[in-house]
């Protein structure tokens, strides 16, 4: 089995990128997931034999802060250490931002806490669908 990381978007699958984001976090359009991958400063895909088992980006302005998004990996694909190297290879790319966020699905800040990642207490966030957001335990109150 061979694994490739790409930072390239040449060619590839949205609809694939959004079958393996459904498996994984949940639904993501193929056109916003492309969009939001063209958008972002930094990004990696992961392949398997060529087929796509993970991805990762980063918006960033360069200098002061970056936000680590949308981080995934199939769940045949989860606990095999990729995504603490995705985690890695992004965190490198982003040294020497003065702010470094992310936001994590409940239950895996452990996980983000490894790499330094500490909670902020005054941290806020508008969801689209707040109700949603509360019910799967991202909303603190």
């Amino acid at each position: 089995m061979d694994i490739t990381w790409s930072d390239d978007l040449e060619g590839v699958d949205w609809d694939e990128m959004a079958a393996m984001y459904r498996a994984s976090l949940g639904n993501k359009d193929p056109d916003l997931l492309r969009l939001a991958f063209s958008n972002s400063r930094y990004h990696f895909i992961v392949r398997e034999d060529g087929r796509i088992v993970g991805a990762g980006r980063v918006l960033s302005d360069g200098v002061d802060v970056a936000y680590v998004a949308d981080i995934a990996f199939l769940p045949s694909h989860q606990g095999r250490g990729l995504g603490r190297e995705m985690i890695r290879r992004l965190l490198d790319l982003v040294r020497g931002h003065k702010k470094v966020l992310l936001y994590a699905k409940p239950g895996v800040e452990d996980f983000y806490r490894g790499f330094g990642f500490r909670r902020m207490a005054t941290a806020m966030i508008i969801f689209e669908n707040p109700e949603a957001a509360q019910a799967n335990g991202y909303l603190a109150d």
